[in-house]
């Protein structure tokens, strides 16, 4: 009898064990009523200092274009973006860039759009006919770092001018079966300090999150869930494999011990 309480007991632990899945699946929730969608808040980011930022001017004068016309070592530009890092224009802690003809310009806090009209304005003093000059910024991709319960933990830099949190993770790896998805963490460096942010991965609430889309040198940290903390397995033939096993090993103990 005995036996039996001890076999039903393994088991009750073991299906205990088990992950639920509204702890593993993304996106859940009602969706938005007929009529109605969320609101991605999609705010121009603010440049800050170590922000890398690709210049590229076309224009009637040659000399112009010749000056911000890219090495060409930037056009093997890696997918860490190694070519812009040393052939852009880094932001540097006084929140300037260096760039021909104007010289020193403060770039801080600006967006992409307002660093063009400020370049434009200022070209405008050395260069006849201002009207023929076409300025693109951009930045050389959003950079960031996961770290946590992911499949590939890491730096890393896309090559594009937005980056949501789903691609973030989906680029490192997803997030592993041991990995909290209702809590991860976003830490920001901004002007004031670091600041941190929690985001729910299963609620479909996340697209309305302000934090929806990464910025630059952002780190996203997914926490492991507290049974892997205790050794348990994520399903319950792998957490009844674990506890069956300390057990013969304190059985094979105690008879060990009798024996003696």
């Amino acid at each position: 009898m005995k036996k039996v309480y001890l076999v039903l007991t393994l088991i009750i632990i073991s299906l205990s064990s088990c992950l639920p899945t509204k702890k593993t699946n993304y996106f859940q929730g009602d969706p938005t009523t007929k009529g109605e969608m969320y609101k991605l808040n999609n705010e121009p980011y603010r440049l800050q200092v170590n922000d890398v930022l690709s210049i590229q001017i076309k224009s009637e004068n040659p000399e112009l274009v010749a000056l911000f016309s890219a090495s060409k070592t930037q056009g093997t530009v890696s997918s860490k973006g190694d070519g812009l890092y040393f052939d852009g224009y880094t932001i540097n802690t006084h929140g300037n860039i260096r760039i021909p003809y104007i010289g020193e310009l403060n770039v801080l806090g600006y967006t992409e759009r307002e660093v063009r009209e400020k370049i434009e304005s200022e070209l405008t003093n050395f260069i006849k006919n201002p009207e023929s000059i076409f300025v693109t910024v951009k930045l050389s991709g959003i950079k960031f770092v996961v770290t946590g319960e992911v499949g590939s933990p890491g730096t890393l830099n896309l090559l594009q001018s937005q980056v949501t949190i789903i691609e973030a993770i989906a680029n490192a790896g997803e997030i592993s079966q041991f990995g909290n998805r209702k809590n991860v963490t976003v830490l920001r460096k901004t002007i004031n300090g670091v600041e941190r942010f929690t985001i729910d991965m299963t609620d479909i609430a996340v697209f309305d999150d302000e934090q929806f889309f990464v910025q630059p040198n952002d780190v996203i940290y997914v926490e492991a869930l507290s049974r892997k903390a205790w050794g348990f397995g994520t399903t319950g033939l792998q957490t009844f494999t674990t506890i069956a096993s300390v057990f013969a090993v304190l059985v094979s103990t105690i008879l060990l011990v009798r024996t003696i």
